[in-house]
């Protein structure tokens, strides 16, 4: 059996386990405070069909796309300046890992009165919180290139834009890109936080609507459609990242 082959049977059983264990959670509990996996997909069906719940989608993964893209341009470039810089990383680093460590809700009212209650404060949070993870994993990538590739390319005076484009890059890359499959997942998350608490749109906003209208059905369905899109793009960054490592 290929690796492939096996990757898709061990998430349908994840899918059915996770499934049967929603299931009996659902008979247990009741309508009070769940729906069973049927009813979640038939709600889902509905609302996709409807016209409702488009524009909140929508203006989610507009700000989503945009914080990541920020987040992954931002994050390299520190990264790299970094990983290639000792100096000014012995200065840095400390105030990236103290920044990581702090709880990023507590920056939100500090974004809010910058950028106020548009597309601007969601896009802010969701960067903050995938910008450091992408940057620690690219220092330490970069770190930990052979020193012989670095040598290589000073010997042949490269260039900073041509060592990190031809060396640094191709030889750092498999620890990069596990740093923007955790960076696309804490995005995602500060992008979600960012319209739950001050945001007139997006699913985020749709979610604490539903939450203080005790509205479980749709509850349910946001959660799933959230949990169905941040696990299949995991799966795949996942499956590349193992694909690069084992070519590294």
């Amino acid at each position: 059996m290929s690796g492939s082959q096996t990757a898709l049977r061990n998430a349908a059983i994840l899918i059915l386990l996770v499934l049967i264990c929603w299931q009996l959670l659902y008979w247990d509990v009741g309508d009070i405070a769940l729906r069973s996996p049927a009813q979640t997909l038939t709600y889902v069906g509905t609302l996709l069909t409807g016209d409702m719940i488009w524009p909140h989608l929508w203006e989610t993964m507009r700000a989503f796309v945009m914080a990541l893209i920020l987040a992954i341009f931002a994050g390299l470039a520190i990264g790299f300046t970094l990983g290639y810089n000792r100096s000014a990383a012995q200065t840095f680093e400390p105030i990236l890992v103290a920044f990581y460590s702090i709880p990023k809700i507590t920056l939100y009212p500090i974004l809010l009165l910058i950028f106020g209650l548009g597309i601007s404060a969601k896009v802010a949070f969701g960067t903050i919180h995938g910008i450091i993870p992408i940057a620690l994993f690219t220092m330490n990538a970069v770190r930990n290139v052979r020193p012989v590739l670095i040598k290589t390319g000073k010997v042949m005076q490269l260039s900073q834009v041509d060592m990190v484009r031809s060396v640094l890059f191709p030889a750092a890359l498999p620890e990069i890109f596990t740093g923007l499959r955790v960076g696309f997942s804490l995005t995602l998350i500060g992008t979600l936080l960012g319209e739950m608490f001050a945001s007139q749109s997006g699913l985020g906003f749709l979610l604490m609507n539903a939450i203080g209208l005790h509205n479980i059905d749709l509850i349910m369905a946001i959660t799933l459609l959230l949990v169905i899109f941040a696990a299949t793009v995991s799966s795949v960054l996942l499956f590349y990242d193992r694909k690069l490592h084992k070519q590294k």
